[in-house]
């Protein structure tokens, strides 16, 4: 069963912060590209500070970006900067976006602490592989700081808890934010602290399993890595000790407004072929058609089929790869099932990035080549400035596509979804050490 728990949230203080948009931020994967420089302009305050600080130069043992870390959260909590909650509350965030077609779609989150549990036991279930490097990273966050900054976003299968929750906040007003990065996204919040509302959605939520992981699978196993160090340090701390949970933005799988963008692949200080000559070797398995322009190549891939996925490429011309036979990859990779086969992601890396370009998966694992892109127009500027190879352009995955992977026990290629907008951290924080009780 899901069990979830209110928790008494670390909140900024809106009378210490005139504007809390300016300490808000992406999760700390998503920090870069000089966006971390932006974020420590925008207030001493920012939440960056903590969940992806500078490294300075003396960096030592004693003091260095986790130890520095503590100290912000620390100071800022006894400053007042920071406050806790009076009593356990869920949080319930909406965040609102216009889409490209002009579509206006508001995703419903409720925030809470989830009692942790192993992927084996079937109540929280991976949708695709990690990587191994910020696992190590986010471990000396915890280790240094006992707190839950970055949220992990999951789904669940739909009942009646967003009612629960759309009627609890009606007529409050809550929080109206803009983060930078995603600025055209309204964020809106609320602390739902009425223990009739808090029991009702927790008992609504108890029979749930195979609540699916859509970001954050790194931060998922680095918290059991942790609750498991804390459980032998502290043997008998009892089975609602704060490491026990974590923190969890948890939206309905039915939710009218999940977006899944595609994420792209940039090539770079890759020489073993050109881009052209992966195309004429492609051949083997896919048919290659080269189209005028940009447009012409988003038009093709909006027309792809499930049965036979597709992707482009440009190295400066455009190009538009179709698999030929779907019985190709059930050859090569008969211990998958056929929906895995069928994957966008599968294709791409099973075919082409491994079998086309020879790149093994523990090069794809280093990303020693490979660049993943949510805006594709750096790829085309990275090519265009001779700075990278080629471009790979994807198709979403579909959330159907997610359901039916996860449920059959198939871990998705890394990088498969990129779920929009992403959840913010800043909004509140959970203290995990061992004297708090949930």
């Amino acid at each position: 069963m899901a069990t979830i728990r209110p928790f008494r949230g670390v909140r900024y203080n809106p009378e210490k912060i005139d504007d809390l948009s300016t300490v808000i931020s992406q999760p700390y994967d998503r920090v870069r590209h000089g966006l971390q420089d932006k974020y420590y302009a925008q207030s001493p305050y920012t939440i960056v500070r903590i969940i992806k600080g500078k490294e300075g130069a003396g960096d030592n043992k004693e003091n260095n970006v986790y130890t520095r870390a503590r100290d912000y959260y620390q100071s800022w909590l006894r400053d007042g900067i920071l406050m806790r909650e009076q009593s356990p509350a869920l949080y319930v965030l909406h965040q609102t976006t216009t889409l490209a077609d002009g579509s206006t779609k508001t995703r419903k989150g409720l925030i809470a602490a989830l009692e942790l549990s192993r992927f084996d036991e079937g109540i929280v279930l991976p949708h695709e592989r990690t990587h191994s490097g910020p696992k190590v990273d986010r471990l000396n966050l915890m280790r240094a700081t006992e707190v839950n900054f970055g949220h992990i976003f999951m789904l669940y299968p739909e009942g009646r808890i967003n009612a629960l929750l759309d009627a609890a906040i009606e007529g409050q007003p809550g929080l109206e934010l803009r983060e930078l990065f995603e600025h055209d996204v309204v964020q809106q919040f609320w602390a739902v602290t009425d223990p009739d509302v808090i029991q009702a959605v927790v008992e609504e939520m108890a029979p749930r399993r195979n609540l699916i992981i859509a970001d954050g699978h790194h931060r998922y196993e680095t918290a059991i890595t942790y609750r498991d160090e804390m459980r032998a340090q502290h043997p008998d701390a009892p089975a609602n000790a704060g490491f026990n949970y974590r923190l969890v933005t948890l939206v309905s799988m039915e939710d009218p407004g999940l977006v899944i963008l595609p994420t792209h692949r940039l090539i770079r200080s890759y020489d073993q072929m050109s881009g052209q000559e992966a195309l004429e070797k492609a051949k083997e398995y896919f048919e290659v058609s080269t189209v005028a322009d940009r447009a012409a190549l988003e038009a093709a891939l909006a027309e792809a089929v499930p049965s036979h996925p597709r992707f482009g490429l440009y190295d400066g011309a455009y190009a538009v790869i179709t698999l030929q036979d779907p019985a190709a990859l059930e050859k090569l990779l008969p211990e998958h099932s056929s929906d895995w086969r069928l994957l966008d992601v599968s294709v791409l890396h099973e075919l082409f990035i491994e079998r086309v370009m020879g790149m093994d998966k523990a090069v794809v694992e280093a990303k020693t080549n490979i660049e993943y892109l949510r805006d594709p127009q750096m790829g085309y500027d990275a090519v265009d400035e001779g700075a990278a190879n080629f471009l790979l352009l994807m198709n979403p995955t579909r959330m159907e596509q997610v359901q039916v992977c996860t449920g059959a026990g198939e871990k998705m290629p890394q990088k498969s979804t990129d779920f929009f907008p992403k959840v913010i951290g800043g909004l509140v924080m959970m203290p995990i050490g061992v004297e708090e009780r949930l």
